[in-house]
């Protein structure tokens, strides 16, 4: 699985090089080191401009956690399913995929970087509840279409997409945060067992 690339086709070209000098500038240095001039270092135009844009870092970075979920959000595969199993597999290879680009991993990083911040900063945390939900109320909506199309158990979506989503969220942690990627490959594994044994409608006949 490729890794959403954030700086694709974004309206503002200005806005958007600012962008990709705040996520060069983040890979490079780390949060806890981030400054304008770090970011600046990393833009093509003059340093200026991003002040022009932002009145300092904590705005910038606040814009800059906006912008990267959005695009997260806009990379989860939403069309093109007619089968809920198939919708829902997919998410999984998408959310945990076996075998990461580098791309990916780093991309992930980030984003786990960012969210170790929602604790202590009202700001960070209204961004990654608000992507959270979307990415909950999806699975759910999956779910939904899978008990009306037969395939899944009649189960609560919530609930279940909760479960699904909160186990996705582990295992990216765990893989951005430490060395070894077989806890996350089982965890991969034992979600796809959920799927085929507890929410599966055939299996739960069986």
């Amino acid at each position: 699985m490729d890794a959403p690339d954030p700086f694709q086709s974004a309206p503002d070209e200005t806005h958007t090089e600012i962008m990709h000098a705040t996520y060069a500038a983040l890979r490079k240095h780390g949060y806890a080191d981030l400054t304008i001039q770090r970011i600046g270092a990393e833009f093509p135009k003059s340093k200026s401009l991003i002040y022009q844009h932002y009145d300092g870092k904590d705005e910038l970075l606040v814009a800059f956690l906006e912008f990267l979920l959005e695009r997260l959000e806009a990379d989860v595969p939403t069309d093109g399913f007619s089968d809920a199993r198939e919708h829902l597999q997919e998410l999984l290879d998408h959310s945990l995929p076996e075998s990461p680009e580098s791309d990916h991993t780093e991309f992930m990083s980030t984003v786990t970087e960012l969210r170790a911040q929602a604790a202590h900063d009202d700001a960070y945390r209204e961004q990654f509840t608000r992507t959270d939900d979307f990415f909950r109320e999806h699975i759910a909506d999956i779910v939904r279409r899978g008990i009306e199309q037969g395939v899944f158990r009649d189960v609560n979506p919530e609930q279940t997409a909760a479960f699904i989503a909160t186990t996705i969220y582990g295992a990216q942690n765990q893989r951005a945060t430490t060395n070894s990627d077989d806890p996350i490959l089982a965890a991969r594994r034992e979600l796809e067992e959920y799927v085929r044994i507890r929410l599966s409608a055939a299996e739960s006949e069986t």
